[in-house]
């Protein structure tokens, strides 16, 4: 009775949790997407099957032997026992396989129909197969809208946006868990898939017969009967079509083609660059007094690290402790060592990540940039910034404005702030004092902030707990939206154990 009230009352949607809040996105086109209407979340997460396949399945490496088996040969060069069991035995063979494909397939994670994500079971195996049998399906259906597209809401944008949202929330899928679950094999699979993906996008992004239904909405007798919103998605995708070079001629379509998947591939390698090159680092500190000024918390983390690292004794009193260049460890040594040339160790490494050897991203820098200017001219604009504005309410001329504007208001309260951090510093006998550095500012800025207002963190930790912080949040958001956020543990797979679900009421 309470899932009856509920699914007739109330929008459900999910709240990962990690530390305060954690929340997970999907992923759309970049117009504005409509939400599509799902089966009833309510139900445990069960994942559906899809229907059995074709004995011959078109992604099957046996589909052309399944074609010529019903032929007989008209000329036996073998004698027909031998050729008749031979027969047998290679077509059950190769039956055998392409059943195993079709429940392969059938039963990859990425091509169910689900509510929520399902992110305990997606692993690196299903990505080759799952992204490939999505990108085929949904080319079938890209031709098939292409074939009776109109220039209506019903015959045109809906359809269009399924095939952008089933894209998009599987391959966001695919990206979440290589964020936070990254493996050499997820890798290596979204590495090889990438292209085929980027070709689809702008197979799509580049479809005349859309552009062209998109345009017939803007110039029709009913335009002005549409809502401002739908006018904007309207707008919104012939100018996104234009940007993804649907009106370039067909050599000139080819070159921004390759530019786009260079671009993908060359973004992707920078951040996996940035990313490995943070996971490399790594500090090994034996003696307490190089990171005096630690709170418990941080030399608790740095411990547990260490463990981690095969350090099986090390705890956060006696060590031996581990710096990172992870968030919370970097930020801890900028804000609270003592040790100032800790700091700096710790600052360069961070600000130099994927900067040398075989991780740097000079040249790949380089390549990006020559290659987004290659791409602007394509698409008659002088530079790429100029093609980024095109699809924003601003100019380069008003941005840069506005970054002038802000500048000259903050310049002299910024200049007053460093004074303060020399002087305060001088009055600590700091040597640095008159030499403050990019890895002092933070030390300082924390002392001074507790030398004026007597807070302390580490003081202040117990009060905001993290159930304390949850409730207080939930509370908010009632107050100030008129919602209700209740735990919903076990109605929807996580990435984590840590990760804890919430379902959004809305009355």
């Amino acid at each position: 009775m309470k899932h009856i009230i509920l699914r007739n009352r109330v929008l459900l949607t999910s709240l990962l949790v990690l530390n305060v809040l954690m929340a997970t996105r999907v992923i759309l086109s970049r117009s504005v997407h409509p939400l599509l209407k799902r089966p009833p979340p309510f139900p445990h997460f069960a994942p559906k099957r899809f229907p059995k396949s074709h004995p011959c399945p078109l992604w099957s490496p046996s589909f052309s032997f399944c074609l010529a088996t019903p032929h007989k040969p008209t000329t036996p060069t073998i004698p027909s026992s031998l050729s008749t069991r031979s027969c047998s035995s290679l077509s059950a063979t190769a039956m055998a396989a392409s059943a195993a494909a079709d429940e392969a397939l059938a039963a990859n994670p990425l091509l169910q129909d689900f509510d929520f994500p399902p992110f305990d079971v997606v692993d690196a195996q299903h990505v080759r197969p799952g992204i490939r049998a999505l990108l085929k399906k949904l080319e079938g259906d890209l031709e098939e809208l292409e074939r009776t597209v109109e220039p209506t809401w019903t015959k045109l944008v809906v359809p269009l946006e399924k095939i952008f949202d089933r894209l998009s929330v599987v391959w966001g899928l695919v990206n979440h868990l290589k964020a936070v679950k990254d493996s050499s094999e997820l890798r290596s699979a979204i590495e090889e898939v990438q292209p085929e993906k980027v070709k689809f996008q702008l197979r799509l992004a580049q479809s005349k017969p859309i552009y062209n239904a998109f345009k017939a909405i803007r110039e029709s007798p009913d335009w002005q009967t549409l809502s401002d919103a739908r006018k904007r998605i309207v707008e919104a995708q012939i100018k996104e079509a234009v940007l993804s070079g649907v009106s370039l001629e067909d050599d000139k379509r080819d070159e921004f083609n390759k530019i786009e998947q260079e671009l993908e591939r060359l973004s992707q390698k920078f951040s996996d660059n940035v990313l490995d090159a943070t996971k490399k680092f790594e500090k090994l500190i034996t003696d307490k007094n190089e990171i005096e000024g630690l709170p418990a918390t941080a030399l608790g983390m740095a411990a547990q690290t260490a463990v981690s690292k095969g350090h099986e004794n090390a705890n956060a009193e006696n060590g031996p402790w581990i710096i990172t260049l992870d968030g919370p460890s970097f930020l801890s040594v900028m804000q609270h060592a003592r040790n100032r040339a800790l700091r700096e160790e710790i600052y360069r490494a961070y600000v130099a990540r994927a900067s040398s050897g075989d991780l740097d991203n000079t040249a790949i820098i380089d390549s990006i940039l020559k290659l987004r200017l290659e791409k602007a001219k394509l698409l008659n604009y002088n530079n790429y910034a100029e093609v980024s504005m095109a699809t924003k309410m601003a100019t380069v001329e008003k941005a840069e404005e506005l970054l002038e504007k802000l500048r000259s208001a903050s310049w002299d309260a910024a200049v007053q702030d460093m004074e303060d951090l020399k002087n305060f510093s001088k009055s600590q006998d700091a040597p640095e004092a008159d030499d403050l550095n990019h890895w002092d500012t933070s030390f300082w800025s924390e002392r001074l902030r507790e030398s004026k207002f007597d807070i302390n963190e580490e003081e202040l930790r117990p009060y905001f707990s993290l159930p304390k912080v949850m409730d207080g949040l939930f509370r908010l958001a009632n107050m100030l939206f008129g919602i209700d956020i209740e735990p919903a543990d076990g109605l929807a797979p996580v990435t984590f154990q840590l990760l804890h679900l919430c379902s959004i009421l809305v009355h």
